[in-house]
């Protein structure tokens, strides 16, 4: 059985490594490895709710179209036959603490993530990754912001995940990204969105080196330098230094 909290060097059952997790690494090695190896974790942040509602309605839209076995409209401009994908797991895939799994043998570890939803190209038979993003903001949204190759490693990690458990998986994968109208003259207790699908080609070649670098981490004793760009490393450097003054 995998196990997931704090790693074990000598256990011999898979260690659960979410998505999130791997994001973590990459943005700073200290940071994963006080959460990884000491169940140190970064304060919690407030919850997105209305992202999370966006989030939920577009779910429960595109099930609507899932069960009639319909494209939903957003699908009808894309170059190929599409369908919103239906299989018995989808709610278990769509769930925080389950996800697409599977259990990459040369780490051992148990990998998983929670997708928002996938599709399927029924000209193929390849799935689709898919994720629902809300913003509000003046002009098109793109993914050209640097942030944002977070968003673009996170549904590239989908695609490995959905790999790895034996699917057929197409190269792009699809934002549909929903941005908040601020130019209406009221409220009405309404807010209105541009829905844009904007596809983008996955590519998933730096996982698998990605995973060897966290097994190595895991597997030593010495703590790695904190990360230059990490907020929460240089805040408590900053306060410890004023504090020893």
């Amino acid at each position: 059985m995998p196990y997931n909290g704090i790693y074990q060097i000598n256990n011999k059952d898979a260690f659960k490594l979410s998505r999130s997790k791997v994001e973590l690494y990459h943005n700073c090695k200290r940071c994963f490895y006080l959460d990884r190896k000491y169940n140190i974790k970064h304060p919690f942040g407030f919850p997105f709710n209305l992202n999370n509602a966006v989030d939920e309605l577009l779910k429960k839209e595109f099930d609507i179209y899932r069960k009639k076995k319909e494209p939903h409209p957003y699908m009808l401009d894309l170059d190929f036959n599409a369908l919103p994908y239906q299989h018995n797991d989808l709610d278990k895939w769509r769930h925080n603490f389950t996800g697409v799994f599977f259990e990459y043998k040369p780490t051992n570890f148990h990998l998983f993530g929670a997708v928002d939803d996938i599709w399927i190209n029924t000209d193929t038979d390849e799935l689709i990754v898919v994720d629902y993003k809300a913003t509000s903001k003046e002009g098109e949204v793109t993914l050209d912001a640097p942030w944002q190759i977070a968003y673009k490693r996170q549904l590239e990690f989908y695609q490995f995940l959905l790999r790895g458990a034996g699917f057929k998986v197409m190269d792009t994968v699809y934002f549909v990204y929903c941005n908040g109208l601020r130019d209406k003259k009221t409220f009405n207790e309404k807010l209105e969105f541009k829905v844009k699908i904007i596809p983008y080609e996955g590519n998933t070649s730096w996982i698998e080196p990605t995973l060897k670098e966290i097994h190595d981490l895991l597997n030593q004793n010495e703590m790695p330098l904190p990360s230059k760009n990490c907020d929460y490393c240089n805040y408590l450097q900053k306060r410890y230094l004023q504090a020893i003054k």
